[in-house]
Order: structure tokens, then sequence, then C-alpha cells
């Protein structure tokens, strides 16, 4: 009995210390960029864990940069993440319900060419959509937010096994009592779908807020720093062809962390609904 308690304690013992260990090697990166976005610097890059001097400069001069306007990259950003958000988060509901109640002759052949196509990486067809964008003259925020709309369509999966959980028998009841196939999606499908729709709503969200090879490619022709993202635009301010990238380095770190802010936050909140998002999703394909 001793020896099982013993063995019990020293299994236990060793769980936490790993998870002790991956704790530190996860949160070390987090807290070396929130360090050195407070840290002084006027040499280039940070090469110390611990700042010398604490300040604020950074932020200040980030948010105040008329050559970099960071202020103007978080509104693009902003506006672009939202817009895509909401429609890709109707879309994706309204393709995965449909899917999931309704059954006509293309469903099952829908399902697996669909199936294919989203093992294909995205950046494959970022060329292609580059030169078509192009053509159209839309190679600015407007062409931007299309392309991350009209994905949309094909990432209704988790949707669908969270759709296939609900019972028909509550759609058949309501349209027993006279309601259209509508109404049965707008007053009994969305409401009982919340979690999912805000799992929709916040990887809709935040693919446009952190993406940058797109919006590299698609906004890098404007040559106007005022219409790039965010992820663009601190790029392009650490890359510039004046070599200053020493000098902005700091103030790039301290606009990674706003960033970062608004996204940790929005999933805090959301966190409940995310989680249950994803387990109720995949309980049924």
């Amino acid at each position: 009995m001793k020896s099982y308690k013993a063995q019990r304690h020293l299994s236990l013992s060793l769980r936490y210390i790993l998870l002790a260990v991956l704790v530190v090697v996860w949160l070390f990166p987090i807290v070396w960029i929130i360090l050195a976005s407070l840290s002084y610097n006027n040499t280039g890059f940070v090469s110390t864990i611990w700042p010398e001097k604490f300040t604020l400069s950074n932020y200040t001069g980030m948010l105040l940069n008329k050559q970099y306007p960071f202020l103007d990259w978080m509104r693009n950003t902003l506006l672009v993440s939202t817009v895509s958000m909401i429609l890709s988060t109707f879309i994706t509901i309204s393709v995965a319900y449909t899917l999931s109640r309704l059954r006509f002759a293309f469903r099952k052949k829908f399902l697996q060419i669909a199936l294919i196509l989203g093992m294909f990486p995205g950046f494959m067809s970022m060329i292609a959509l580059y030169y078509i964008l192009k053509s159209f003259n839309m190679l600015n925020l407007a062409g931007l937010t299309m392309v991350y709309v009209g994905g949309a369509g094909l990432s209704f999966y988790i949707a669908k096994g969270f759709f296939d959980t609900i019972p028909r028998s509550i759609d058949e009841a309501a349209e027993m009592d006279g309601a259209t196939r509508w109404q049965v999606f707008l007053h009994i499908g969305l409401p009982l779908s919340k979690p999912m729709i805000v799992y929709t709503a916040l990887t809709t969200f935040i693919a446009p807020w952190v993406d940058f090879i797109f919006s590299g490619i698609i906004l890098s022709s404007s040559g106007n720093p005022k219409n790039y993202t965010i992820a663009y635009g601190l790029y392009n301010m650490l890359h510039s062809a004046k070599g200053t990238s020493t000098t902005f380095f700091t103030q790039f770190i301290a606009g990674c962390v706003m960033v970062a802010v608004p996204i940790t936050i929005l999933f805090v909140i959301m966190q409940k609904f995310y989680v249950n998002g994803i387990t109720a999703g995949a309980d049924k394909g």
C-alpha cells in the first residue's frame, strides 16, 4: 500500500514538474516581449531580458509615429476583421445549417469536394487571387475583405457537426406549427447555436487580424502606408528600405503587444463559448 502511494506521489510530482517547465517555456517569450516593449533602448535590438530602464516611450512613439501610422493600421485591420467576421459567420452558419438539415442531390459530392479543397494550403491560390484582384483594380482593403469572406463557405465542418447534434424533431415540430425553414433557422437554429456562433466569430475575426502573408501580397502595391494592415505595416516598418530596422525595433515590439491585447481580452471574455463551440462541433461529423 505504501509502495503504491509512493509511486502515485512520485508520478504526480513528475507531472507537476513537467507542467511547470512547459509553463516557463511557453510564457518566457511573452514575458520577454512585454519587458522589451517597456525597455529604453536607442542602440537597436534588445539583448537583455530585464531592462536597465523602463519607459513608455516605445508605446507613445508607436502611436505618434507619422512615418508609420499605427493608428491607421489598427483602424484598417479592425474594419477588415469586423466586416469579415460578420459576413463570414453568417455564411458559415448558413452553409452548415443547410448541409445539416436539408437533403439535395449534390450534397454528398459537395461535402467531399469541400473536404478535399480544405486539405490544400491557402497560399497556393494567392498568386491567382492577386492577378484576379489586379484585373478588377481591387488591390486594396475591399479586395482583401472579399477574399477573406469568399473562403468562409468551406469552413463549415465544425459548425455542421454542431447542428447535427440538435434533434431534428425540434425542427419538425416547428414546421408542423406552420414555421418556414427560414423561421426555424432564425428562431430555433441560431439561438441554440450560440457557442458555435461565438467560436466561428472569434476564428473569423482573428484570421484577418493576424494575417501577414496575404495582406502583404495584396496591399504591397498600394505604396501608401496608411492603407496597410497591422501585420504588414509592422513588417514594413521593421524591414524598411532606409535601414532603420534597429531604430524602430522596440517600437515594433510595443506595436506587437498592442496588437495582442485586444485579441487576448476578447478570447478571455469569450473563452467559455469558444471551448463549448469546439467540443460541441466535434461530437458528430
